[in-house]
């Protein structure tokens, strides 16, 4: 292959449509803006959500009141393997991994995972472990605690 034989894929490529170019062209008259109207007119378009008339759907529907928002959880996730830099049988929570300068900040929502290897035997406290990686931490001689996380409607984003 040369770099003059380079070509786009079949199909990938359209031909722009030529419109006002006589009748033959398929394209001729009306340009292919139908008769009369507004979208026959030039510079005209019509307003977002405007269905020809009809009721358009953001009138149909009703207005919800009340409407509570779903408060999402943004978990912050640590691998088992990073944890290896710990003192053997420490106490891990998130203020701890702040000390470690493992996470940036302390976090309501800290969540085990079993990426990697542990060998250090640690006692963990998380919102959330997941089973490979209590399998893992329990296999190292450590201890998982999982900590209820508080359910408030003002729970931090």
């Amino acid at each position: 292959m040369k770099l003059g034989e380079i070509q786009p894929a079949e199909g990938s490529r359209r031909k722009s449509k030529r419109v006002g170019r006589g009748r033959a062209s398929g394209h001729g008259k009306t340009s292919t803006r139908g008769h009369n109207g507004e979208g026959q007119r030039a510079g005209a378009s019509k307003r977002f959500g405007f269905e020809g008339g009809q009721t358009p759907l953001f009138r149909r529907l009703p207005k919800i009141h009340n409407f509570d928002q779903v408060i999402t959880r943004h978990w912050v996730e640590v691998n088992v393997g990073s944890l290896n830099g710990l003192a053997a049988n420490s106490e891990v929570t998130a203020a701890t991994l702040v000390e470690a300068k493992i996470l940036k900040k302390s976090t309501d929502s800290l969540r085990i995972l079993g990426n990697g290897e542990l060998k250090v035997a640690l006692k963990i406290s998380a919102h959330h472990v997941s089973a490979g990686a209590k399998a893992k931490i329990e296999a190292a001689g450590g201890s998982v605690h999982v900590i209820e996380p508080n359910k408030s409607k003002s729970a931090k984003k």
